[in-house]
């Protein structure tokens, strides 16, 4: 295999690489990462099925467990933990194989020791909450307070997750040391943008545990700012959707299009979007906050504006998705206006799951809106229909295109086929999440716009009327509940047949990295000024929240004593 023209022009990649293998020190990097990812999407989908179970009556739970473990557990394994290890593995391999083949020295050592750093945290932190020292929520801000193991093993997490970027910039700036003149390749690029944005939306969350949480959680200080706290998470915890979506969108646009037997419709458009999701992503997370104190109206409106400006770059990404697939199927003799749809590969897990994913990022997209907005935020907020939102985008739009991611790469790390019994099941796996989460998340936008509260294990209110209907309502959402969880033992079926059963086989298994085409304009080189669009971000949060955290320095009470309710 030559790799010396893999940083060409048209974004470095090339589809003629078909015989491309993983080094084996590149290959464990990342099957450690998938591996550690399986295992929290097991415990923390375990977690999720008790939990709604629970909340419809259907179980009691033992003395020793409760409601809101479950809960923490359910939303800090699969929101942080899977998605955090998931994303890096997926974006070491891409990085390895549009960089030269391979990862730098330097990108392997800074990966192991994020791994390493990440793992020892998620088990610190996982042994506090299964101890019911840490029933904090995945929300973990003040004033509810966890055992300081809680929060030192949430800040190895992040800090490890820094190290994993590091190695990826590493890569990159390796690459672009011989290839000055060259545009990177596609892959990699959105692969260092993610990472900027992660590093700088999680750098206030960081702060928020370091220099608030583990005092205040060690007795060090007896009172933290409790409006300080949530202005700092929610500052990490708006990007952190988009942390969870730009690898869906990565695999949407490099991927797919060779899945699909198509080209990449832009070389400019993908990266233009992902520059502009780090400019709108991290300055807007007061709309998190719209009905809380301590926050002047003028500040959470500009913040809305910025919100409502990431609805570009994903509209960017539908339209030239759209194209992308409506050029392959005309290649391959769809007529009529909508013809091109038959000839897409829908018997393809690959693409079928994440097609699944964007149509259900379609009324996702629009409850976040909602939710969003300054006037209509006050009828949704702190309901069940936030929970909804938020199980359509991360539990489908996300999960399901990483699936899709899943079936591809294992197999190119193992030599296992993806065989069609294995492709059945996939896409039989697929249509359950979809009906699954149509039971549940549709019906919690339902039962939320009735006023039915998120993050209680039971709520009505002194009986009253209009919540006794509520019940009815938890019975669907576990039915729910329960198929989404045979969909992931399904998944996971899939998952350790293609790292231990599934037949090996000598033939290609392709890392499939689509080919921009040729009509494509030269990306112009701005784009690849990362210090520009840093900057630029840097002076939007600067614009966002200075005045808004000076006041709360200076008007804010003294702050909050310990608070556990459990």
């Amino acid at each position: 295999m030559s790799t010396t023209d893999l940083g060409v022009e048209g974004g470095g990649e090339q589809a003629a690489l078909t015989d491309f293998k993983f080094d084996r020190k590149d290959s464990r990097l990342v099957m450690a990462h998938l591996l550690f990812s399986f295992g929290a999407v097991f415990l923390g989908a375990t977690a999720g099925l008790l939990q709604v179970m629970q909340r419809s009556g259907w179980i009691t739970l033992p003395p020793w467990l409760n409601y809101y473990q479950l809960l923490t557990a359910h939303g800090v394994l699969l929101a942080l933990v899977f998605t955090t290890f998931f994303i890096i593995g997926y974006l070491f391999s891409g990085v390895a194989r549009t960089l030269d083949g391979k990862l730098s020295p330097a990108a392997r050592v800074l990966g192991w020791i994020g791994f390493y750093m990440m793992a020892v945290g998620t088990v610190m932190a996982v042994i506090v909450i299964l101890t019911n020292d840490a029933s904090v929520l995945y929300t973990f801000y003040a004033p509810m307070q966890a055992s300081p193991w809680f929060y030192i093993g949430a800040a190895l997490l992040i800090v490890g997750s820094w190290f994993s970027a590091f190695g990826i910039f590493a890569a990159y700036i390796n690459w672009r040391r011989t290839r000055k003149k060259h545009s990177s390749p596609l892959f990699a690029y959105m692969a260092v943008a993610t990472m900027i944005l992660w590093l700088h939306a999680s750098l206030a969350v960081a702060v928020e545990v370091v220099f608030q949480l583990i005092p205040w959680s060690l007795g060090l200080v007896a009172r933290v700012d409790v409006g300080l706290s949530r202005a700092l998470f929610w500052y990490f915890g708006h990007a952190l959707v988009y942390f969870w979506l730009l690898p869906a969108y990565i695999y949407w646009y490099v991927n797919i299009p060779q899945i699909v037997g198509g080209k990449i419709f832009s070389n400019s458009l993908p990266r233009l979007t992902f520059i502009l999701f780090i400019l709108f992503s991290v300055p807007v997370g007061f709309h998190h906050q719209l009905n809380e104190p301590g926050i002047e109206s003028f500040w959470k409106f500009l913040q809305v504006v910025l919100t409502m400006m990431v609805v570009i770059p994903s509209l960017l990404t539908a339209f030239s998705l759209l194209a992308t697939f409506e050029l392959a199927g005309r290649s391959r003799g769809g007529k009529g206006l909508f013809g091109w749809i038959k000839k897409m590969p829908w018997k393809d897990a690959r693409f079928f799951s994440a097609a699944m994913a964007m149509l259900i990022f379609i009324p996702a997209g629009a409850g976040g809106i909602i939710n969003a907005s300054y006037q209509m935020n006050q009828v949704v907020h702190n309901t069940w229909w936030v929970t909804g939102h938020f199980h359509l985008t991360l539990a489908s739009t996300v999960l399901l295109t990483f699936f899709a991611i899943s079936y591809w790469l294992i197999p190119v790390l193992t030599r296992r086929e993806f065989t069609k019994h294995l492709n059945k099941l996939a896409i039989v796996q697929a249509i359950l999440w979809a009906i699954g989460m149509f039971l549940m998340g549709g019906i919690m936008h339902i039962v939320g716009l009735q006023g039915a509260p998120r993050r209680s294990s039971y709520a009505t209110y002194g009986d009253h009327e209009l919540a006794l209907t509520w019940i009815s309502y938890n019975q669907v959402i576990a039915a729910g509940g329960v198929l989404l969880f045979i969909a992931i033992l399904l998944v996971l079926y899939i998952w350790v047949n293609l790292l231990y059963f599934a037949p090996r086989t000598e033939k290609t298994i392709e890392y499939p990295v689509g080919v921009v085409n040729e009509q494509a304009e030269h990306p112009p080189k701005i784009l690849e000024r990362w210090s520009v669009w840093i900057g630029v971000s840097i002076a939007l949060v600067l614009i966002a929240y200075t005045i808004p955290i000076y006041q709360m320095f200076m008007h804010n009470p003294p702050g909050s004593l310990t608070y556990r309710s459990w």
